[in-house]
C-alpha cells in the first residue's frame, strides 16, 4: 500500500494524469489505476522507469521503493487492516522498510519502547473514549511492531519521563524495559533534561539511566 501511495505522489507531483503516465510505460490507464490503488503488483523494472518518467532524482528513495516491489511478503499489519485507522499500518509499514529511525519524545514514551501496561493507559487516555474491543486492537498492534530491527535513536524530554502515564507499578515496569534497553547498548538513548536549553549528545548514556533510577522510586512519571 505505501509504494502505491508513493507512485501516486510522484506522479502528481511531476504533472502528469494517469493516462499520460500510462502512455509513457505502455500499458492501459487502468493498469496505473490498479498499481496506485495497490490492486495490481508492479515490478522492479516498472518502478524505477516510472521514477524515471516522474522525473525523481532521489536514488536512495528510488532504491527503497524498488525494494518494496520486490517484497512478495504480506507484512504483519494486514491482519489490521479495516480495523484500526490507515495511518498506523502506513507507519507500520515505513518502519519494515526503513534502514534508521530517530524519535524526539516530549509527553510519551515512544510506542516502539512502550510496555503494553503504559500502551495501554496512553490509549486509554485518549479523547473521545475508545471502545473496549478497538483499545485492545491497537495496544496489540502497537506490541506486534516492536521488533526492532534497524539502528534506532531516541531522545526523551525529561517531562516524558516524569509525567504520571500509567499507574505506579505500570510506570516502574516502564522505567525497566528502558534501562534493559539502555543496557543493551543496540540503541541510542539520551535525556533532555527539562531546564536546559539544548539536547544533551547521544553519547551520554549513563545520563539516562542514573535518572531514571532516581525517579522510579518517586512515581514521578
Amino acid at each position: 500500500m505505501r509504494l502505491a501511495t508513493e507512485l501516486r505522489r510522484l506522479r502528481e507531483a511531476a504533472g502528469l494524469t494517469s493516462r499520460q503516465a500510462a502512455a509513457l510505460l505502455g500499458v492501459a490507464p487502468a493498469q496505473i489505476t490498479h498499481i496506485e490503488s495497490a490492486l495490481a503488483g508492479v515490478s522492479e523494472q516498472r518502478v524505477r522507469r516510472l521514477a524515471s518518467h516522474y522525473a525523481c532524482e532521489d536514488a536512495e528513495f528510488v532504491d527503497a521503493l524498488a525494494a518494496m516491489a520486490t517484497d512478495r511478503t504480506q507484512g504483519w499489519w494486514e491482519e489490521y487492516r479495516g480495523l484500526l485507522p490507515t495511518s498506523f499500518l502506513d507507519l507500520s509499514e515505513l518502519n519494515h522498510h526503513a534502514a534508521f529511525r530517530r524519535d524526539v519524545a516530549v509527553l510519551y514514551v515512544p510506542g516502539l519502547l512502550q510496555t503494553e501496561a503504559y500502551a495501554r493507559a496512553v490509549f486509554s487516555g485518549r479523547v473521545p473514549e475508545l471502545a473496549t474491543e478497538e483499545l485492545e486492537l491497537r495496544v496489540r498492534h502497537r506490541m506486534a511492531g516492536q521488533d526492532i530491527r534497524i539502528p534506532y535513536e531516541l531522545v526523551i524530554h525529561e517531562a516524558a519521563l516524569r509525567i504520571r502515564v500509567a499507574d505506579r507499578a505500570a510506570s516502574r515496569a516502564q522505567f525497566v524495559k528502558l534501562l534493559e534497553v539502555l543496557r543493551s547498548g543496540q540503541h541510542h538513548l539520551a535525556r533532555h533534561p527539562a531546564r536546559s536549553g539544548r539536547l544533551r549528545p547521544s553519547g551520554q548514556h549513563h545520563d539516562v539511566c542514573g535518572r531514571a533510577r532516581g525517579e522510579v522510586g518517586h512515581g514521578g512519571t
